[in-house]
Protein backbone atom coordinates (compact mmCIF):
# COMPACT_ATOMS: atom_id res chain seq x y z
CA UNK A 1 0.00 0.00 0.00
CA UNK A 2 2.83 2.40 0.82
CA UNK A 3 4.39 1.82 -2.59
CA UNK A 4 1.15 2.86 -4.30
CA UNK A 5 0.96 5.99 -2.18
CA UNK A 6 4.57 6.80 -3.04
CA UNK A 7 3.75 6.53 -6.76
CA UNK A 8 0.72 8.79 -6.51
CA UNK A 9 2.46 11.34 -4.30
CA UNK A 10 5.66 11.42 -6.36
CA UNK A 11 7.89 10.15 -3.55
CA UNK A 12 9.57 7.26 -5.30
CA UNK A 13 13.30 6.88 -5.81
CA UNK A 14 12.92 6.92 -9.60
CA UNK A 15 11.24 9.59 -11.73
CA UNK A 16 8.01 8.48 -13.40
CA UNK A 17 6.43 10.04 -16.47
CA UNK A 18 3.79 12.70 -15.91
CA UNK A 19 0.61 13.09 -17.96
CA UNK A 20 2.23 15.15 -20.71
CA UNK A 21 5.09 12.70 -21.13
CA UNK A 22 2.71 9.72 -21.07
CA UNK A 23 0.60 11.37 -23.78
CA UNK A 24 3.78 11.85 -25.83
CA UNK A 25 4.78 8.19 -25.38
CA UNK A 26 1.33 7.05 -26.51
CA UNK A 27 1.37 9.46 -29.46
CA UNK A 28 4.78 8.30 -30.71
CA UNK A 29 4.38 4.57 -30.05
CA UNK A 30 3.62 2.21 -32.89
CA UNK A 31 4.50 -1.23 -31.50
CA UNK A 32 3.59 -2.36 -27.99
CA UNK A 33 4.56 -5.65 -26.34
CA UNK A 34 1.94 -6.91 -23.88
CA UNK A 35 3.84 -9.03 -21.37
CA UNK A 36 1.49 -11.40 -19.59
CA UNK A 37 -0.96 -11.46 -22.50
CA UNK A 38 -3.88 -13.85 -22.15
CA UNK A 39 -6.35 -15.40 -24.56
CA UNK A 40 -8.94 -15.45 -21.77
CA UNK A 41 -11.41 -12.60 -22.40
CA UNK A 42 -11.92 -11.90 -18.67
CA UNK A 43 -8.25 -11.09 -18.10
CA UNK A 44 -7.30 -7.38 -18.06
CA UNK A 45 -4.46 -7.93 -20.53
CA UNK A 46 -6.93 -9.29 -23.09
CA UNK A 47 -9.20 -6.24 -22.90
CA UNK A 48 -6.34 -3.77 -22.97
CA UNK A 49 -4.76 -5.53 -25.92
CA UNK A 50 -8.08 -5.36 -27.81
CA UNK A 51 -8.33 -1.63 -27.08
CA UNK A 52 -4.77 -0.98 -28.25
CA UNK A 53 -5.45 -2.89 -31.47
CA UNK A 54 -8.64 -0.86 -32.08
CA UNK A 55 -6.57 2.32 -31.75
CA UNK A 56 -4.20 1.17 -34.47
CA UNK A 57 -1.19 0.02 -32.49
CA UNK A 58 0.82 -3.02 -33.53
CA UNK A 59 0.41 -5.18 -30.43
CA UNK A 60 2.69 -8.14 -29.79
CA UNK A 61 1.56 -10.58 -27.08
CA UNK A 62 4.25 -12.10 -24.86
CA UNK A 63 3.53 -15.11 -22.64
CA UNK A 64 5.05 -18.58 -22.38
CA UNK A 65 1.53 -19.95 -21.70
CA UNK A 66 -0.05 -18.82 -24.97
CA UNK A 67 0.52 -19.44 -28.68
CA UNK A 68 -1.95 -16.86 -30.01
CA UNK A 69 -3.91 -13.96 -28.52
CA UNK A 70 -6.56 -12.02 -30.46
CA UNK A 71 -5.30 -13.50 -33.72
CA UNK A 72 -1.71 -12.45 -33.04
CA UNK A 73 1.17 -14.87 -32.64
CA UNK A 74 2.31 -14.94 -29.01
CA UNK A 75 5.98 -15.14 -28.11
CA UNK A 76 7.44 -16.85 -25.04
CA UNK A 77 9.61 -13.86 -24.08
CA UNK A 78 10.42 -10.33 -25.11
CA UNK A 79 13.65 -11.27 -26.90
CA UNK A 80 11.78 -13.68 -29.19
CA UNK A 81 9.09 -11.07 -29.82
CA UNK A 82 11.64 -8.41 -30.81
CA UNK A 83 13.59 -10.87 -32.98
CA UNK A 84 10.43 -11.71 -34.93
CA UNK A 85 8.51 -8.41 -34.91
CA UNK A 86 11.10 -5.66 -34.45
CA UNK A 87 11.74 -3.06 -31.72
CA UNK A 88 9.11 -2.27 -29.09
CA UNK A 89 8.14 1.29 -28.29
CA UNK A 90 6.38 0.26 -25.07
CA UNK A 91 6.69 -2.86 -22.95
CA UNK A 92 3.33 -3.05 -21.17
CA UNK A 93 3.64 -5.46 -18.23
CA UNK A 94 0.69 -7.38 -16.75
CA UNK A 95 2.64 -9.42 -14.19
CA UNK A 96 2.97 -9.31 -10.44
CA UNK A 97 5.48 -6.87 -9.00
CA UNK A 98 7.96 -9.62 -8.11
CA UNK A 99 8.26 -10.60 -11.79
CA UNK A 100 8.78 -7.03 -13.01
CA UNK A 101 12.54 -6.64 -12.43
CA UNK A 102 13.20 -9.53 -14.82
CA UNK A 103 10.92 -7.93 -17.41
CA UNK A 104 12.68 -4.59 -16.91
CA UNK A 105 16.01 -6.29 -17.61
CA UNK A 106 14.50 -7.84 -20.75
CA UNK A 107 13.16 -4.46 -21.86
CA UNK A 108 16.58 -2.89 -21.38
CA UNK A 109 18.30 -5.77 -23.22
CA UNK A 110 16.09 -5.32 -26.30
CA UNK A 111 16.28 -1.52 -26.24
CA UNK A 112 12.58 -0.89 -25.66
CA UNK A 113 11.37 2.69 -25.60
CA UNK A 114 9.38 2.66 -22.34
CA UNK A 115 8.67 0.31 -19.44
CA UNK A 116 4.99 0.48 -18.47
CA UNK A 117 3.74 -1.38 -15.39
CA UNK A 118 -0.01 -1.75 -15.44
CA UNK A 119 -2.58 -0.50 -12.96
CA UNK A 120 -1.93 -1.86 -9.46
CA UNK A 121 1.66 -2.87 -10.22
CA UNK A 122 4.49 -1.07 -8.45
CA UNK A 123 8.09 -2.26 -8.57
CA UNK A 124 10.67 0.35 -7.70
CA UNK A 125 13.39 -2.19 -8.48
CA UNK A 126 12.07 -2.62 -12.05
CA UNK A 127 11.75 1.16 -12.35
CA UNK A 128 15.35 1.61 -11.19
CA UNK A 129 16.63 -0.95 -13.72
CA UNK A 130 14.85 0.77 -16.59
CA UNK A 131 15.62 4.31 -15.44
CA UNK A 132 19.34 3.61 -14.98
CA UNK A 133 19.39 2.42 -18.59
CA UNK A 134 17.77 5.67 -19.72
CA UNK A 135 14.34 4.16 -20.30
CA UNK A 136 11.28 6.14 -19.17
CA UNK A 137 8.95 4.43 -16.70
CA UNK A 138 5.20 4.44 -16.06
CA UNK A 139 3.79 2.58 -13.04
CA UNK A 140 0.32 1.87 -11.72
CA UNK A 141 -1.40 3.16 -14.84
CA UNK A 142 -3.40 1.38 -17.52
CA UNK A 143 -2.48 2.02 -21.15
CA UNK A 144 -6.14 1.71 -22.16
CA UNK A 145 -7.35 4.17 -19.52
CA UNK A 146 -4.56 6.63 -20.25
CA UNK A 147 -5.21 6.36 -23.96
CA UNK A 148 -8.83 7.35 -23.42
CA UNK A 149 -7.95 10.04 -20.90
CA UNK A 150 -4.97 11.67 -22.63
CA UNK A 151 -5.21 10.91 -26.33
CA UNK A 152 -7.36 13.25 -28.40
CA UNK A 153 -9.34 11.47 -31.12
CA UNK A 154 -7.40 13.33 -33.84
CA UNK A 155 -4.19 11.39 -33.06
CA UNK A 156 -5.27 8.77 -35.54
CA UNK A 157 -5.46 5.02 -35.01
Amino acid sequence: MRALLDVHEGRGPVPLLDDAAIADVLRRARRIAVVGASSRPFRPSHGVMATLLRHGYEVVPVSPRETEVLGRRCYPDLAAAVAAEGPMDIVDVFRNAEACPAHAREAVAVGAGCLWLQLGIVSWEAARIASEAGMPVVMDRCTSIELGRLRPGRWGG
